[in-house]
């Protein structure tokens, strides 16, 4: 949606909400420095805008991380929270609340929308049988299960895919199961689930996706959901669980998905009791007021079909836009522990300025829901260049003549009123960018402006002026204009680094840096002796950064084995002769579609093109690839497999892939490599 007209507007923004079971790091930085630098510019230009988050606190895995550390589960998501919350601020992200789903308000909302949807006839019951730990007294989801593969003997496989050979079972399928959590052999037991029936919105979410909440990319997958046909939600866990029990269910408790997109209106009527907002005006039906949702491409299922259906059908109004973005990568590649690209935020901010990250985010951003790179050797020149060498330059050359001939004061008239004034109407091509998210054209064109302030004092060449003598009154002049396109600068740039506009504010002596204050032209106006607004990344700091988070592993593998014990040795495979490896037939395939199987956690359905032949495969890859970032792809494939039936249809071959405790790398060839082509 695009709207920068000068009438005030009420927004709401939020982020997807942190899992209160791990720290902050640079891949979910992305997300809150994007919504925060969209926060920012919609303050800036005087609408009532208001951020709010949370943590996501509920769920099994809090519950076992608890209880291995010893503590209680309030305990954990507390210390989690205060964690989180100072991770965001060191990096500036702003939030008008930060709360938790385990909330009062978050229970109320829960069982309200639950109640509401229930007594319309929107939920259903049926029994199902799952894996059962006798010990812990705990049904196990598939995670939880782990034993040896039925098809190539290797251990420790989880319980719905076998990362070695890429087969997928079910639990009760596998050899010698155990409960991943006690070891204990699970049994099958049968428990009423509750289900959200999601198919009887179906009309509903099709108009939905296509009324331009999601971005073209999202609505055209989105599609394939109606296509295959949408099922029914599993909404309930049993006791014992983390959680908010459902109402008149004893035993029964809210997944985590379902409350925690609920923890938005939680954390919403948190703000609203604490400083006077009326909650209903931005969240009936009929309300005027815009909410945003900013999350990762991930969790897009949740948000553009699960969140809006049970929205609607509990007479709540749907987000006006889902906002989707794609992932990191450091250094073309996936973030790694072992190489330290894996980076959390406070082993960043120990090393590195976070406002360096805010403007190579922002340079890199679009509206698009691609993958980002953070390519560390252009990450530190583009900052190098451009907010150091061009914006702080600009005013680092002037400040000191204007002190010295002017006696800190601008001077009364502007010696370059066109100049100036194509500064300040060019502040309405980039506001339009800030607004339809697309940071990186914004400072582009700031970039440029910036270039056109260092021509316009490089050509007039100041510092050889002053040398001259009766020019005094010019120098002051060019560099009264000077700092008045800085400032022009700082006001476009202040919703990507807020630090550094905040210091800049101060040096120009200015009471805002708002978007409408760029067109009061600073005449006779006092400035304050500069200080360096910022320094140059040196290449020694990442390369600590680097060596620091290869640390945190190191620290991370000594306390899973303080909890665990040492791991099992890996078996060795059984040798085969050569005769065996030739019967394999392996042969490049161009991924043609890639889409998540509903049902299983870790399998992507996978449409392989041979080159004229066309395959179904499914792979066990979904922790580490989002569909929409294979299709396209090359990768290499085991042609000549039998077809292997499984519950979710016919897999015709399997796909190569590298794995370890990091997770699972995709093979793919060299390009040049053409679909059909033999491996030899």
């Amino acid at each position: 949606m695009s709207n920068t007209a000068s009438a005030s507007r009420k927004i709401l923004v939020t982020s997807a909400l942190p899992y209160a079971n791990g720290s902050i790091h640079l891949g979910h930085l992305l997300e809150y420095i994007q919504t925060d630098i969209w926060v920012r510019f919609q303050k800036s230009r005087g609408h009532e805008c208001h951020y709010v988050c949370a943590d996501d606190a509920h769920g099994t895995a809090i519950m076992l991380r608890a209880e291995q550390e010893g503590i209680s589960a309030e305990a954990l998501i507390e210390r989690v929270s205060k964690e989180h919350q100072a991770d965001f601020a060191t990096f500036g992200v702003a939030f008008d609340n930060y709360h938790s789903t385990h909330s009062e308000e978050n229970r109320y909302f829960s069982e309200l929308i639950y109640t509401r949807l229930r007594d319309r006839g929107h939920i259903a019951t049926r029994d199902i049988e799952q894996m059962y730990d006798p010990v812990k007294g705990l049904f196990l989801a598939d995670r939880f299960i782990k034993g040896t593969c039925p098809r190539c003997k290797t251990r420790d496989q989880y319980g719905d895919n076998c990362e070695a050979c890429g087969a997928t079972y079910t639990p009760a399928e596998l050899i010698d199961p155990v409960s991943a959590i006690s070891g204990a052999t699970p049994e099958v037991r049968s428990s009423t689930h509750y289900f959200f029936k999601l198919p009887d919105f179906a009309d509903f979410l099709k108009d939905w996706t296509r009324g331009g909440h999601v971005q073209i990319q999202i609505g055209n997958k989105l599609q394939e959901w109606f296509e295959s046909g949408l099922n029914e939600w599993d909404i309930s866990r049993d006791a014992p669980y983390f959680g908010f029990e459902i109402p008149d269910a004893p035993g029964k408790y809210f997944y985590v998905w379902l409350d925690a997109p609920i923890g938005y209106l939680a954390s919403f009527k948190h703000l609203c009791d604490r400083i006077g907002i009326d909650f209903d005006s931005y969240w009936k039906k009929d309300s005027e007021a815009e909410i945003y949702h900013f999350i990762g491409k991930d969790i897009v299922y949740f948000h553009a079909l699960f969140w809006p259906a049970m929205l609607h059908g509990a007479d709540f109004r749907t987000p006006t836009a889902v906002n989707c973005h794609g992932f990191v990568t450091v250094n073309g590649a996936k973030m790694s522990k072992s190489r330290g690209t894996f980076i959390k935020a406070a082993t960043y901010a120990e090393h590195l300025n976070p406002e360096y990250l805010r403007y190579y985010f922002a340079a890199k951003l679009t509206s698009r829901v691609d993958d980002l790179d953070l390519n560390l050797e252009d990450f530190a020149a583009r900052v190098n260049a451009d907010l150091v060498g061009k914006v702080v330059n600009i005013a680092s050359r002037c400040a000191g003549f204007v002190k010295k001939l002017g006696d800190g004061r601008l001077t009364a008239h502007c010696a370059e009123p066109e100049l100036l004034a194509r500064f300040i109407a060019a502040g309405d091509a980039i506001a339009e960018d800030f607004e339809t998210r697309e940071f990186g054209r914004a400072v582009r064109k700031i970039m440029e402006l910036a270039d056109e302030a260092n021509t316009y004092i490089a050509d007039k060449e100041p510092w050889v002026l002053a040398k001259q003598e009766g020019r005094e009154r010019e120098v002051l002049e060019i560099c009264s204009v000077g700092i008045n396109l800085f400032r022009q600068l700082m006001v476009y740039l202040a919703p990507v680094v807020p630090a550094m506009a905040e210091q800049a504010r101060r040096f120009l002596e200015l009471s805002s840096l708002d978007w409408h204050s760029r067109h009061e032209v600073l005449l006779d106006h006092a400035i304050a002796k500069f200080k360096p607004l910022m320094t140059r990344v040196e290449r020694d700091r990442i390369d600590a950064m680097i060596e620091a988070s290869k640390e945190d592993l190191v620290e991370e593998q000594k306390l899973k084995e303080a909890v665990k014990g040492p791991l099992a040795d890996d078996p060795i495979a059984e040798q085969i002769a050569f005769d065996d490896f030739a019967k394999v037939d392996l042969r490049i395939a161009r991924i043609a579609k890639a889409e998540y199987v509903e049902g299983a956690d870790k399998l992507l359905q996978l449409t392989l093109d041979l080159g004229g032949e066309s395959r179904n495969v499914f792979a066990g890859i979904r922790s580490a690839y989002a569909p929409e970032a294979l299709e396209g792809r090359l990768t290499v494939m085991v042609a000549n497999l039998a077809p292997r039936k499984m519950r979710f249809g016919v897999s015709e071959g399997m796909v190569l892939a590298a794995g370890n405790d990091e997770g699972i790398y995709l093979l793919s060839p060299d390009s040049g490599a053409e679909p059909g082509q033999r491996v030899r």
